[in-house]
């Protein structure tokens, strides 16, 4: 009995750090090439290249729109890079806003190796560059985060006082994901990433908006409606349509239109 005890625990323990080792790579989905840039959309742009506390270059760009009296902070999704966003800069630049949008370490050309810890950098490193190098006012910022960018939009908008916090179609919690993607295996492996995107919301007090589609085939609704629960008011939950990736294209016009409600009621 006793050695299969031990056997059971070693067993945990080994598969804890194989896990360990592979999660970085079920989470994080980066590509290096870039396909094309916002002068090719037909937007002018700056090429942004930002230093974090830890010492890593990102690059991202800065979309400014002539008539911009906010600016949105854009932190995309796990796959890809910047030159994949080309709907949604597009969609900003429509509603009249700056953008801002950069690649995490590990993505696109910023240096690094994406790790939580290390994307929560990359989000300081982009909020200095508003403030200090665009002397954008604070409550002049919109910070938007998308599925894991969600993650990261969170936790600097608990530790900054920005104009709003919008997250779309992003998890309440690491865990909350695990346990609906690996059932079992989530409560023997211990998650080496939290991306605890609720806990952070608790700490926003300034307008949050929450966006998620009931057809969401990757994040769960009811992750997102999780998500704002646990905000505090003042607060907005918008249904989306269609699945995860491209759902917000799927119902452009409404889309937009309820962006441009919540943007002007701030």
């Amino acid at each position: 009995m006793m050695y299969a005890i031990v056997s059971i625990i070693m067993g945990i323990a080994l598969l804890n750090a194989a896990m360990f080792l592979r999660q970085p790579d079920m989470v994080f989905f980066p590509q290096r090439q870039l396909q094309a840039a916002p002068d090719a959309w037909g937007m002018s742009y700056q090429d942004v290249n930002l230093q974090t506390a830890d010492g890593v270059t990102l690059h991202g760009w800065y979309v400014p729109h002539e008539q911009g009296r906010r600016t949105v902070l854009f932190f995309h999704g796990n796959a890809g890079n910047i030159s994949h966003r080309r709907e949604s800069i597009e969609i900003f630049h429509d509603l009249g806003l700056n953008v801002l949008i950069i690649d995490y370490r590990g993505y696109g050309r910023s240096e690094g190796t994406p790790d939580e810890a290390g994307l929560y950098a990359d989000a300081d490193a982009a909020w200095r560059y508003l403030v200090e190098v665009q002397q954008i006012k604070d409550e002049d910022i919109i910070i938007f985060g998308r599925s894991l960018g969600g993650a990261v939009a969170a936790d600097l908008g608990a530790r900054v006082q920005a104009g709003a916090l919008v997250l779309e179609s992003t998890f309440s919690s690491a865990r909350a994901m695990s346990r609906l993607m690996f059932p079992l295996l989530s409560y023997l492996i211990v998650p080496r990433f939290k991306f605890n995107v609720a806990e952070r919301v608790r700490d926003v007090h300034y307008p949050v908006l929450v966006l998620h589609s009931p057809d969401d085939d990757i994040i769960p609704f009811r992750l997102g409606e999780e998500v704002h629960a646990a905000a505090n008011e003042p607060k907005t939950f918008i249904p989306l349509e269609g699945d995860h990736n491209s759902g917000f294209l799927q119902a452009q016009a409404e889309y937009e239109q309820a962006l441009a409600q919540f943007i002007d009621g701030l």
